[in-house]
């Protein structure tokens, strides 16, 4: 029905004879997924709050035929704001931002379930005097609770058009799209100011929501709330720390498990297309670019895509189904101990797929300070770029065997190497926040969805968005460093009384030699700090990076073996366990830092937290190879 486009700061503006509607409504209420439905649109549903942070804008056609400009703004509980993405919806409202023009209407979403929290937006909104019409969503799940709902008298009472919907389900936006239609054309009505808001009293307006409720609902009816008995075995203070450390344990485990067969596959495609160039190619240039260059270093990169399609289908679906809010409740102590709120630990998760995502949700903590500090140590946490060095390291050293009889060693030391990360970044948001002079924390307050099963339509469409991000950073980023790195390890070539491969006497290798002095004693050799360089635009181009090197470094039949067997070949057990403690704490992609500049203002930080990662990664590699050297390795 239609298309979706991200808003910038610069400024959007309508078409005049498009009216422009807003999306308006509490975290977790259906928002974004009655805005997919709506638009066409494949943004990522979440289940806790806080995670729309930009603004989203699409259009869409009504069923009378006319065309609409919708915008779905991050979720505000109020807007009296007290979040970055509660002011950002505020300001769109109040026609505060500049260059983008107020909306002509409201669409209001609201939580069936949970109107006696989501009231007190409607209402406020209300008092501004625009058109608005109330979807009351997820009225599915109220009905099984026995909940029951006069809409009309609803209607009636805040006087305002109110239609029934389930964002998640075909054909749940109809009733939506039918009184949209019933709305047009808009009338010219002369907004009211924000001040209209703060006329009426926080309490007038929840005695108001509560007057509301005893007309219009009655859950005297209700079945019992299943979400709430789960919870008594979740949220347990013992069994609930340890179903969520099985959870994650088992998550680690099936990464390597499941992905076994594809990843063979991968390769061995990967290999046969090598193979089939090298066979019907002449010797040049042009081979060693395709074959060496693009196959060898763009083919190590790709193998890896079903392990992180497989870590994501676990986090989507514990996600959707609700339970990683109760995650955060459960890690609210551990984040307090750190001086921290609880409330940080959403962006942390975030970052577990990427730190951009991570970094951006930051915006939702209240607390300046707790915010910068979440900035600063999100990057620490283990996120899915660093999985293809892990997995290649892993596996040329690790024995594929199994521990105690059915787990895997190999997924243990994941599983080993992503606790690492969490406890470093609470060690450094403890020093950065007693370096500030703070102590105490804040309590947590994050609403708790109810539980449902993982909606598998959206499930897919998540899974697949990660696979195009994947693979388009393979086709446009890496495929570009790996042709730039090819020219580096391919010129000027070899003198005619050469004694080491080609590749020592090319601008990469003169490189890695002048790096080789600084990293030799963390028991890195000349090709592995070749890669460190293009790694720093993006940490998976290390394996793409070093896949081109050895595959340049090497004659005859060793162009046609992988890169598992070369490494485990050419490294040391204990080089081989510094390059991993490296990557625990490894300075942070330039992407990044880019994005952290854009959130604190400034280059100030972005160089901070590449300094104090940088210094970290170094100590962390000097201490793992001298033991391991103590030990033998």
């Amino acid at each position: 029905m239609g298309a979706v486009e991200t808003i910038v700061d610069a400024g959007v503006h309508k078409a005049p004879h498009q009216p422009q509607i807003a999306l308006l409504g509490n975290p977790n209420c259906g928002k974004t997924a009655l805005f997919n439905r709506l638009t066409g649109a494949r943004q990522k549903v979440a289940n806790y709050a806080g995670v729309t942070i930009e603004r989203k804008e699409g259009h869409f056609t009504s069923p009378a035929g006319t065309p609409v400009r919708l915008l779905d703004l991050p979720g505000a509980y109020s807007l009296s704001a007290t979040t970055p993405d509660e002011a950002i919806t505020r300001d769109v409202v109040g026609g505060l931002r500049q260059g983008d023009p107020r909306p002509d209407a409201i669409i209001c979403v609201v939580d069936a379930t949970n109107l006696r929290l989501n009231l007190r937006l409607v209402l406020e909104v209300k008092r501004l005097g625009l058109p608005m019409l109330l979807a009351l969503n997820m009225t599915d799940v109220a009905r099984k609770r026995g909940m029951l709902i006069d809409t009309a008298r609803l209607a009636q009472e805040l006087g305002m058009p109110v239609v029934e919907t389930v964002a998640v389900q075909h054909d749940g936006e109809k009733a939506l799209l039918n009184a949209i239609d019933a709305m047009l054309p808009l009338p010219a009505v002369e907004a009211k100011p924000l001040a209209a808001i703060d006329a009426v009293t926080v309490e007038e307006t929840q005695r108001e929501v509560r007057r509301i409720l005893a007309a219009v609902s009655n859950d005297s009816s209700d079945t019992g709330n299943l979400t709430e008995k789960i919870d008594d075995v979740v949220l347990h203070p013992v069994f609930g720390p340890l179903i969520l450390a099985v959870l994650m344990f088992l998550i680690f485990q099936a990464v390597f498990a499941w992905a076994a067969t594809p990843m063979e596959m991968i390769t061995d495609g990967v290999g046969h297309l090598g193979a089939l160039l090298t066979a019907n190619m002449p010797d040049g240039h042009l081979k060693s670019l395709l074959v060496e260059g693009i196959i060898g270093g763009v083919g190590s990169v790709l193998v890896f895509l079903p392990q992180i399609l497989i870590l994501f289908f676990f986090i989507l679906s514990l996600e959707d189904c609700g339970y990683l809010p109760r995650a955060a409740f459960l890690l609210d102590r551990l984040m307090g101990g750190v001086g921290l709120s609880g409330r940080a630990f959403i962006p942390l998760l975030s970052s577990f797929a990427c730190a951009i995502p991570g970094v951006m949700a930051a915006r939702t903590i209240q607390n300046p300070r707790d915010r910068l500090v979440t900035i600063m140590i999100a990057p620490l946490m283990t996120c899915s770029a660093r999985l293809p060095v892990y997995a290649l390291i892993i596996a040329a050293f690790i024995p594929q065997r199994e521990v105690w009889g059915y787990l895997s060693l190999q997924g243990l030391v994941l599983f080993v190497l992503y606790f690492a990360g969490i406890i470093s970044a609470m060690a450094v948001a403890w020093v950065m926040k007693r370096g500030m002079g703070v102590r105490g924390n804040q309590p947590l307050m994050l609403e708790l969805p109810a539980y449902h099963w993982p909606h598998l339509r959206n499930l897919a469409v998540s899974l697949w968005e990660r696979a195009k991000i994947f693979l388009t950073r393979v086709g446009t980023i890496i495929l570009s460093l790996m042709i730039i790195l090819w020219f580096l390890s391919t010129f000027p070539g070899a003198p005619d009384n050469a004694i080491h491969p080609p590749i020592y006497y090319s601008l990469a290798g003169i490189l890695g030699r002048g790096l080789e002095v600084i990293f030799a004693p963390i028991g890195f050799n000349w090709q592995i700090c070749i890669a460190l360089v293009p790694g720093m635009a993006a940490r998976e181009v290390a394996v793409g990076a070093l896949g081109t090197v050895y595959a340049l470094s090497q004659t005859g039949d060793a162009l046609a073996t992988t890169l598992e067997p070369l490494i485990a070949h050419s490294w040391s057990m204990a080089t081989a366990l510094s390059l991993l403690a490296w990557y625990v704490f490894a300075p942070q992609c330039l992407s990044t830092l880019s994005v952290v500049k854009r959130e604190t203002g400034g280059w100030r930080y972005p160089l901070l937290m590449a300094g104090y990662m940088f210094a970290l990664a170094y100590a962390a590699s000097f201490i793992t190879y001298r033991v391991a050297l103590m030990l033998g390795a």
